[in-house]
């Protein structure tokens, strides 16, 4: 096997899915029937929660449960959630389950991304009474655990290792690599991880995908998650002091840090600049990868730097697309220097946008910079590809020689 390069997961596909998620809240309440007007008056101070507790394990329902006692029958008992790194919930309506005495109430939460373990949810119930007044339950958490094996867990100074197979020393071998990939990332970045980052290590291919879901690409090696700050890698214990190795861990924890340095609500910097750097600090820019852009540039075939800001095309134009990414970031520390690199990625924890972060760190927006690299790299921008501008219709004669705000009062 060999060191596959991976995309890191921005926090939204980070959440739980696809697999049914059965959120149960058991409402032990006492019911007023028929209900009277003192009842009907009933608020949300009078409702008192229980402790809330559940279960989540990887392939199986989650199951989450609450108590709570209330004057009145609720109008609808709901589940919010978020992973820690997350600035909204997610709400689901629970649905009572017919013919069940305690007033089961049961939820369904989905999503379009694979359940992954180590993901730690933030959640609380919450009622709402016929007058409109809402009840909030206590916060609890809940992580979702892969119980196939039987982990073991070594600290590092930054990184905590879980594994099941291996010796001591395999354990002090990836704890020492991903410390060290951690820290060279911060000393460039200038940032300081402050929690610790979980290194899940499945020791064959089927463990590994299983635990990442159906969606992974043949050729991961490892993927890192920013949202709940977990790296899983797919390395056997016979494999930790080959080249690879520090080559696959540097560049998905290099991917962490990153996401620590621009973490922002409002905006993602380029792909290409993620994993470009990604591709530069674990391995820099490689006689192979330059090979790939040169016959990308004979062929015809180069992506231009605009084509490469989201995910990456998949097939030939995988390897192809790391390729440009870190040509183009090795582009910038030539020309403009490592600083200006390191000042282009931090301008985005303000906000930023694209081309206001290019413009203050190197002073070129993104579309000048990109012709820059194509020049560098000796290719001409290609022709636009896509929809087009349809074209004029007929219009009545003279139409056009009418001015518009004279056809048009108020826009004057």
């Amino acid at each position: 096997m060999s060191a596959a390069r991976s995309q890191v997961l921005p926090p939204a596909r980070a959440r739980q899915a696809r697999l049914s998620l059965a959120l149960v809240a058991a409402l032990a309440a006492t019911l007023l029937a028929p209900a009277s007007p003192a009842t009907l008056a009933a608020s949300a101070d009078q409702v008192s929660f229980g402790t809330p507790s559940g279960t989540a394990i990887l392939g199986q329902t989650f199951e989450l449960s609450t108590t709570f006692t209330s004057p009145v029958a609720p109008v609808r008992v709901e589940v919010l959630s978020h992973l820690p790194t997350e600035h909204s919930d997610t709400v689901e309506t629970a649905q009572e389950l017919d013919g069940l005495d305690g007033g089961n109430y049961r939820a369904t939460l989905s999503d379009d991304s694979p359940i992954v373990p180590n993901s730690t949810f933030i959640y609380r119930f919450r009622v709402t009474l016929p007058d409109g007044s809402v009840a909030l339950g206590p916060e609890a958490t809940i992580t979702v655990t892969d119980d196939r094996f039987q982990w073991k867990t070594l600290e590092g100074d930054i990184v905590r290792l879980h594994y099941y197979q291996g010796d001591d020393a395999f354990a002090q071998r990836a704890v020492q690599i991903g410390d060290d990939a951690i820290h060279g990332a911060e000393q460039l970045l200038g940032v300081t991880e402050t929690q610790k980052v979980d290194f899940f290590i499945y020791a064959d291919q089927t463990a590994f995908r299983d635990a990442l879901g159906p969606g992974t690409r043949e050729n991961v090696g490892g993927e890192a998650i920013a949202s709940i700050r977990t790296l899983f890698g797919l390395i056997e214990p016979s494999q930790i002091n080959s080249d690879w190795v520090p080559i696959l861990v540097t560049h998905e924890l290099t991917h962490l840090v990153f996401n620590t340095a621009v973490d922002n609500p409002y905006h993602l910097p380029p792909r290409w600049l993620n994993e470009g750097l990604a591709v530069y600090r674990s391995q820099g820019f490689v006689a192979s990868d330059r090979a790939l852009v040169a016959q990308a540039v004979h062929d015809g075939t180069l992506i231009p730097l605009d084509g490469l800001t989201g995910l990456f095309p998949t097939g030939d134009g995988f390897a192809l697309a790391y390729a440009e990414a870190v040509s183009a970031v090795s582009y910038i520390v030539d020309t403009y220097g490592q600083d200006a690199l390191v000042k282009l990625i931090r301008s985005y924890a303000s906000g930023v946008t694209d081309d206001e972060a290019f413009t203050a760190a190197i002073g070129r927006d993104t579309s000048t910079l990109g012709a820059e690299w194509l020049a560098s790299v000796g290719a001409t921008a290609p022709e636009p590809a896509g929809p087009q501008p349809a074209p004029p219709g007929p219009v009545p004669p003279g139409w056009s020689a009418v001015p518009l705000a004279s056809r048009f009062p108020l826009l004057r």
